[in-house]
């Protein structure tokens, strides 16, 4: 069983504190939903856990399997088991998308992927997010609609098998057809390698499709409450006021303005 540990997690941009003492534990065939308001700190973990060289470790730590995350490249997290499908995909011009998933693969195995092989599981996955079929010779996200690059990176995901896959608004840009077809691949994906899931997202429908079995609500850096599916539910008929006065929180009101710097699209297991 694959164990991501984050224990008391504080990370800073640009000398600004975002997260401010945070643990989790994410597990095997796990699904942890990670609400909040925006601007919080929801998009800052993942980029933190994916090694984006913009967010500054103050204080915590990071473990997979036990082995120390927050010492390792980006790429080693990468084929260590750590993928991350993006709030804003990269687009990359001159680069086929059957090239870059080939090297990723390749890039993590002791015997290159045959071409039969390689083939086969692409158009399967091009075929379960019903993605035109000229997705393996299309440059990687060049020309995409924000919802054709959503899709692609759950295509990555079901190509490269990760361990731990963290989704960052991967519903954003989704009509309701392709929000479905988005979540049963997902679900596929978890079904075949066990994956542990940690998703974030604003959307209960979302995380109505994919069944968590986890939820948690950031505030000001911080989890303030973890629950289950009535969690959500409640979040997504009363908001997060009762939060944060319940809890004595408050809420972060304004979103930063950059978009994160882009780290790569990245990881598979070993």
């Amino acid at each position: 069983m694959t164990e991501l540990v984050i224990k008391d997690l504080h990370v800073s941009v640009e000398d600004k504190e975002i997260l401010k003492g945070l643990d989790l534990v994410v597990r095997s065939n796990e699904c942890h939903a990670l609400m909040g308001p925006n601007g919080n700190g929801k998009s800052t973990l993942l980029a933190a856990i994916m090694g984006n060289p913009k967010y500054t470790i103050t204080q915590g730590s990071i473990t997979l399997d036990g082995k120390d995350v927050l010492s390792m490249e980006v790429d080693e997290r990468s084929r260590e088991g750590l993928f991350l499908g993006m709030q804003y995909p990269s687009e990359i011009s001159g680069v086929t998308n059957s090239d870059f998933l080939r090297s990723c693969i390749n890039a993590r195995q002791e015997s290159p992927i045959s071409l039969f092989r390689f083939i086969k599981e692409m158009d399967k996955a091009i075929q379960k997010l019903e993605m035109k079929p000229d997705l393996a010779h299309r440059f990687l996200n060049d020309g995409f609609s924000g919802g054709e690059k959503k899709r692609n990176e759950i295509v990555q995901m079901m190509m490269l098998k990760p361990s731990i896959a963290m989704l960052d608004e991967i519903d954003s840009g989704l009509d309701v057809d392709a929000l479905k077809i988005v979540s049963e691949a997902i679900h596929d994906c978890q079904k075949e390698t066990g994956a542990g899931l940690l998703v974030v997202s604003h959307y209960a429908r979302f995380y109505e499709y994919l069944n968590p079995t986890h939820a948690h609500v950031l505030i000001d850096g911080k989890i303030v409450v973890s629950g289950g599916k009535e969690l959500i539910e409640r979040i997504d008929s009363q908001g997060y006021e009762w939060l944060e006065k319940e809890y004595q929180v408050s809420a972060r009101k304004q979103e930063q303005t950059s978009r994160p710097s882009s780290i790569g699209l990245c990881g598979a297991k070993r």
